[in-house]
């Protein structure tokens, strides 16, 4: 098993293992986990860059109108507030992104792609990859980059609940995403050899209950399987 980031602590115990609620079903392993990286959530996710360009912005606007006012006066007052009020919410961005990514866990397994996310609420977003029919990648200069997936049904699927773990703007088809990962290039190559192979497995166990069911009604046919000394 590969890990990537993974956030581990005692605030949940009562999970099975990091990130997965329940033992997984014999023939189901680990391939890999990972965490978003706080900074990057930070920044892409919660906006922290423009709200910084924003306040620096509007205290620039501030001091220049306030060059020739009086200390102490009702623009300086304004000036001060306005500089504990950008501190606060920038503070406050950070410290949401640091939560969201203290808490998620994204985890690959032979079979399906977990989501574990939620602040308040823990909630693990259970993704079989026969239910996946796509995934896209953004990838940034450092390595780090996003993955959203296509999936067949979205009914289930709630933008507001998933946020930040699902791909910007698509309101009426959500896409759950992997946001924020390190070496997401290589992340993505799991997730595509993972889903083939699974795919092989499901056609071939589709495969094999189709023939069973062959097997059974030609036997049905002849007369075989329900003896008259049975009833």
């Amino acid at each position: 098993m590969q890990e990537s980031r993974v956030n581990n602590h005692d605030d949940f115990d009562f999970e099975h293992s990091p990130g997965i609620p329940a033992p997984l079903p014999p023939g189901e392993h680990i391939v890999w986990q990972g965490s978003p990286d706080k900074w990057h959530l930070a920044l892409d996710a919660f906006h922290l860059r423009k709200v910084v360009f924003y306040f620096a912005l509007l205290l620039l606007v501030h001091y220049i109108s306030g060059l020739n006012t009086p200390a102490g006066s009702s623009q300086g007052i304004s000036f001060s507030t306005t500089v504990l009020l950008s501190s606060a919410v920038l503070a406050i961005l950070f410290l949401l992104a640091w939560l969201s990514a203290r808490v998620t866990i994204y985890t690959i397994t032979n079979r399906r792609l977990l989501i574990r996310f939620g602040i308040a609420l823990q909630i693990t977003m259970n993704l079989p990859f026969t239910q996946i029919k796509g995934a896209d990648m953004r990838v940034g200069k450092d390595g780090f980059g996003d993955i959203p997936l296509q999936l067949k049904d979205t009914r289930r699927v709630s933008y507001l609940v998933l946020w930040p773990h699902v791909r910007p703007w698509r309101f009426a088809e959500p896409q759950p995403m992997l946001r924020s990962i390190a070496d997401v290039e290589h992340v993505a190559k799991i997730i595509g050899s993972v889903a083939a192979q699974s795919s092989e497995l499901f056609e071939a166990q589709a495969t094999a209950v189709n023939s069973h069911q062959q097997s059974s009604h030609d036997e049905l046919s002849q007369g075989n399987l329900i003896k008259p000394e049975a009833l």
